[in-house]
């Protein structure tokens, strides 16, 4: 069955609030770990994971950082608007580019309390920091279906803009934390391997990894190797249309190396395990980019674009991923391409096969989310078993909860 079919009622599971997370472990790595390989499911700790990879895996990482996006202006008449920067305006070629921009810059935002915001008014924060004082405004640029278009400026204007949310912004905890951000929430909402800024949510399964679990799995020869996507405001976006063939599939920027392409190609006959939700989605865009470029070698960089239902429509006809990602390696040496800087829009769903990866490191995820659709295509029917499990033997759930390895069962 196409996904577009598929009904999200048949993804839900009974989420009691006090089951989800709001505040991390002290140690990252003792959250608890589920293991699920041909149908049982063990219990351990993320200390402990390099017990379960195959020596000489590739565990692929995001390396994502999230940046303070929230800003909170009061106006003179006292009442406060909340800008969230989602994503940079059109202009801009990657997000890289946009947070480097001095003195202003467009954004894509979502508003809260846009309705006192008057047509024309330009609103003011002043920050103190170390003694200097900072300058921020914000204006209405234009307005989309379902967000704003921002112009920020600044003072003084040598400021980077990423410079400027460090100084003005806020950690963009997620909404069902139901919690303002606390000084902890700087270091623990952050990956230790968090290296490019531009996220509004963190890669949660890489929120358990700590130095003392990469000696482990270095002792073991099990390798890791880094892709970035940046994470949107979309991830936690519901899905509110009764089949999927209703509903929107949030596009976020990836950049991935020659160098990492060229390491998943020497281990595709090994055993590629991807960290989190969007690691996977990364590794797996690259397969179906490398289709595209099989299918049709002189593709334009707007062409190999991965769309929503790319996956399910395109005629594959049997490529291998060895050939997949050879021929896009092939494709980005022609263009004088070091990195693949793009946008993904895939949705992995029930009738997906994964191409890249063998298996998946990930928390557990919100009831109807595309992200336990993921989660389903992975291990099928399964996932209400495993869910089930984490339930009944007080795993903790959402961003700052527990997790899971999950071995393919395709």
């Amino acid at each position: 069955m196409h996904p577009k079919h598929l009904s999200i009622a048949g993804f839900t599971y009974d989420l009691p609030p006090e089951r989800i997370a709001k505040y991390p472990l002290e140690e990252r790595d003792n959250s608890k770990l589920l293991v699920y390989k041909s149908g049982k499911i063990t219990t351990s700790s993320y200390s402990s994971i390099a017990e379960f990879l195959p020596e000489g895996s590739l565990l692929v990482f995001n390396n994502t950082k999230v940046v303070e996006a929230r800003l909170l202006f009061q106006k003179p008449t006292g009442g406060v608007i909340e800008i969230f920067c989602l994503e940079p305006d059109d202009q801009y070629a990657d997000i890289t580019s946009a947070m480097l921009q001095k003195g202003n810059v467009k954004w894509k935002c979502l508003v809260g309390g846009a309705s006192k915001w008057k047509h024309g008014m330009k609103l003011q924060k002043e920050v103190f920091e170390n003694g200097k004082t900072f300058i921020v405004e914000a204006a209405i640029a234009g307005r989309l279906s379902d967000s704003f278009i921002i112009e920020l400026s600044w003072q003084p204007q040598e400021l980077s803009f990423a410079e400027i949310l460090h100084l003005a912004g806020f950690i963009p905890l997620p909404p069902y934390l139901h919690r303002d951000v606390e000084e902890e929430d700087k270091n623990r909402y952050q990956t230790i391997y968090a290296k490019h800024e531009g996220s509004v949510a963190a890669p949660t399964a890489g929120l358990h990894f700590t130095d003392a679990v990469f000696e482990k799995l270095a002792a073991k020869n099990i390798q890791k190797e880094f892709v970035t996507l940046h994470v949107g405001a979309g991830t936690f976006k519901p899905v509110k249309a009764e089949t999927m063939d209703e509903h929107e599939m949030h596009a976020e920027f990836i950049d991935v190396s020659t160098e990492t392409i060229e390491r998943l190609v020497n281990h595709l006959d090994k055993t590629i395990v991807a960290v989190g939700t969007t690691s996977l989605r990364t590794i797996e865009t690259l397969f179906w980019m490398g289709v595209k470029v099989t299918r049709k070698p002189e593709s334009s960089f707007d062409e190999i674009t991965i769309h929503q239902w790319d996956p399910y429509e395109i005629e594959q006809t049997n490529v291998a991923a060895i050939d997949a990602l050879n021929n896009l390696l092939q494709w980005m040496s022609k263009k004088g391409l070091k990195r693949i800087l793009s946008k993904t829009q895939i949705l992995i769903a029930p009738g997906y096969q994964l191409k890249i990866a063998k298996g998946i490191i990930t928390n557990f995820h919100q009831p109807q989310s595309t992200l336990l659709l993921l989660v389903a295509a992975i291990v099928g029917e399964q996932w209400k078993s495993i869910y089930q499990y984490a339930m009944d033997n007080d795993f903790r759930f959402l961003s700052y909860g527990d997790g899971c390895l999950l071995w393919d069962e395709s």
